[in-house]
């Protein structure tokens, strides 16, 4: 069980840190659907005291992420269609809002930052560096609600993406399928330096869609992910 988080101690509480690792875990899939987990064992790993993994794992299955059994165990639940579904309804209503309000009025320092964001997410992608791509990724989006004056949308939605995230990185395997997201990323900052509100709204649908429309294709070449 891989579940070594990269952050420095001064970042969060041990509830913060545990949690982070765990979810980087299960989004990466290095912690698989139907993996089981042992407080004492993650405890052991990470070098912090049962508690803070007893919070973290509560904190997890609080975001449906892990299902903690009285008596029978905790383990890592199935990628759900359904909970896939109902995340994306949520996080599209909120970033379509965001692009709505960014088409408005723009930063121009994090509209710098979001070109070389893109800079590096394309980069990355050459490199298959598929670490480096997923944090550029979700600084992307990041940027663009900052830049448009709603930071705080982001926050509402980064819990319940976790469920999108573990089949986003299902479909970014190869160097072309992250250049397509790159693409889709500058799709959505011409529509927005244009003042294109629908064209803004279109590119946003179809860069997140695109994840729903992969789904049956996922879920057909592996299905001891889904449930």
């Amino acid at each position: 069980m891989n579940v070594q988080p990269q952050i420095p101690k001064a970042d969060g509480s041990a509830t913060d840190l545990v949690e982070r690792g765990l979810r980087k875990a299960i989004i990466e899939l290095e912690l698989g659907p139907g993996s089981k987990l042992s407080e004492q064992e993650i405890a052991n790993r990470l070098g912090v005291s049962r508690q803070p993994v007893r919070e973290a794992l509560i904190r997890l299955a609080n975001s449906r992420l892990i299902e903690i059994r009285p008596n029978r165990g905790t383990v890592v639940v199935r990628i759900s269609a359904k909970e896939m579904t109902e995340a994306l309804f949520v996080r599209l209503s909120v970033e379509l809002a965001v692009v709505e309000r960014a088409v408005e009025n723009f930063d121009p320092w994090q509209r710098k930052r979001i070109d070389a964001l893109i800079g590096k997410q394309k980069e990355a992608a050459n490199a298959l560096d598929h670490a480096a791509f997923r944090e550029h990724d979700e600084a992307f989006h990041i940027a663009l609600a900052q830049g448009a004056g709603v930071g705080i949308a982001w926050i509402a939605i980064a819990d319940m993406k976790s469920h999108m995230d573990r089949v986003c990185n299902l479909t970014l395997q190869t160097e072309s399928d992250m250049l397509r997201r790159v693409k889709e990323h500058r799709a959505i900052m011409e529509a927005i330096d244009n003042g294109e509100r629908k064209s803004a709204r279109k590119a946003m649908t179809a860069h997140l869609e695109s994840i729903l429309d992969a789904m049956p294709a996922l879920e057909a070449s592996y299905p001891h992910l889904f449930g």
